[in-house]
């Protein structure tokens, strides 16, 4: 489809326009609205606000606004001191550029990492953080002998495990915590760190996705700003600032269609029976965008969509009958958010993950980077369509997690996390098995699902539930039945 005037908002302020009512508040809730202190809208299509949540990203209520514009006002001369959990990986490293190309704006006071010992010892010699974790003693004693070969004389203090990513979370003197490690390893020091009051630069889709329930109340407890910092929810976050409270219609979140975009489904399934080995080769390298090996594995199954859309639940409070997925192969729209006059107002750019992630430890200013500037003209015309859940279970399957929400969120990652592992690990696990395996731990845990008053011990809990139903149920998975698709 060739858009000929490149104007965004265009095409789908009036896309599947149809399935929403346009009577967006009745005639009794807009007489109540003017007659009292509440004049703002109802979020959501149906003007109801059914399935909507407060958000744990500063949008969509009054008090935002007012936060929005005291920052703003405090112009771009800030600075801020910044821990960074997974340093080496690749939102690290490109957060760590970006301190590079405003050292005036970052300091950065804490590091943690895997078992890279080398290359936290470059960081650590650049940018001198009063604390350095490794996932190892091993790593940590590697580390420490590394720097005392290159003179270090600013030593930090080396910490390991579990234990050194929440010291690194909580260092004292840091503000806001970026959060670039994978999976559930994330969720505990984001809350330690919550508890302290730092702001979250969230790179970690898991710690809302499994911890929703537990976050959200933290956040405003504690009163913190809950700042994406991944393509999709960035662009939603960026497009949300100045709509009022109750002027979000609905989230629209694009996707590129991962390494099968170009395959029908049954070429796909085809592929998948006469040739795995080719499909775990092409699963694993991702068309557009430079991310790790788990998450473009996720990219490839498309359960990083179905994950992106749970977290845009808790993020901006929307129901789940009200965030969408559009596949869109340029990766150009980042995503978009419909308002209630059916206005549509995307978020665009090139396919670089330091642009959301500057946006979040810098929001709300907008510091000047040494990028490319978007050139539309270069692009010549971007191209959108619905996604083909048959192809994609793993959609569906996310879309029936959220609705139910609870502790089942939690078994829905982890049982994702430990498939997409044991697929790349070349176990003998098919790519069609990926979301088999997960529908699997979803219908077992029906029976101890927990809706209300979810702990982190529950949260915890069914995250290892789910790993070990994965794990034991491998071998019998080619046999398993297709419930929700």
């Amino acid at each position: 489809m060739k858009l000929p005037s490149i104007a965004v908002g265009f095409f789908l302020a009036s896309h599947q326009a149809s399935g929403f009512s346009t009577n967006l508040l009745s005639s009794s809730s807009t007489k109540q609205s003017t007659s009292s202190l509440n004049v703002f809208s109802v979020s959501g299509s149906a003007g109801t606000g059914e399935g909507w949540i407060d958000p744990s990203a500063p949008v969509n209520s009054a008090a935002s606004l007012k936060k929005t514009l005291d920052e703003a006002l405090k112009g771009s001369t800030f600075k801020k001191r910044i821990s960074i959990l997974g340093s080496t990986g690749s939102i690290g490293t490109q957060t760590l550029d970006i301190v590079d190309a405003c050292p005036d704006n970052f300091v950065v006071d804490a590091l943690s990492a895997g078992n890279n010992a080398k290359l936290m010892a470059d960081q650590v010699m650049k940018y001198s953080p009063k604390v350095a974790s490794l996932s190892t003693p091993e790593a940590a004693a590697e580390l420490r002998t590394l720097l005392k070969e290159r003179g270090c004389t600013d030593m930090p203090e080396i910490v390991h495990g579990a234990e050194g990513i929440v010291e690194a979370a909580t260092v004292g003197s840091a503000d806001t915590v970026v959060t670039g490690i994978v999976g559930a390893a994330g969720l505990l020091p984001t809350i330690e760190a919550i508890k302290l009051g730092k702001d979250i630069a969230l790179a970690n889709k898991e710690t809302l996705i499994s911890g929703g329930p537990v976050i959200n109340p933290l956040v405003e407890k504690h009163g913190i700003n809950m700042l994406p910092a991944d393509s999709e929810h960035s662009a939603i976050f960026q497009c949300l600032q100045g709509v009022p409270p109750g002027g979000l219609r609905r989230v629209i979140l694009t996707a590129s269609g991962g390494a099968f975009r170009d395959f029908s489904k049954d070429e796909l399934f085809e592929m998948c029976e006469n040739d795995p080995m080719a499909v775990q080769k092409k699963a694993t390298t991702h068309p557009n965008w430079d991310m790790g090996a788990k998450i473009t594995l996720d990219s490839a199954t498309m359960m990083n969509k179905g994950l992106e859309v749970i977290e845009a639940h808790y993020l901006f409070g929307a129901s789940y009958d009200d965030i969408d997925i559009v596949i869109h192969p340029q990766s150009i729209v980042h995503s978009m958010v419909e308002t209630q006059d059916t206005s549509c107002i995307a978020q665009l750019g090139w396919a670089d993950m330091r642009l959301p992630i500057v946006y979040s430890v810098s929001w709300p200013h907008r510091l000047k980077m040494p990028y490319k500037p978007l050139n539309l003209a270069e692009i010549g015309s971007l191209t959108f369509k619905a996604p083909d859940t048959e192809k994609y279970p793993c959609i569906s399957l996310a879309y029936e997690a959220g609705k139910k929400g609870g502790t089942m969120t939690a078994v829905l990652n982890a049982a994702n996390e430990a498939a997409n592992e044991m697929f790349r690990e070349d176990v003998g696990l098919g790519f069609l098995d990926i979301p088999k395996l997960i529908e699997g731990a979803m219908e077992a845990h029906k029976e101890d699902f927990k809706v209300d008053d979810v702990t982190l011990d529950d949260i915890l809990s069914c995250d290892a539930w789910a790993r070990e139903y994965v794990a034991e149920n491998t071998k019998n998975v080619v046999k398993a039945p297709i419930l929700f698709t």
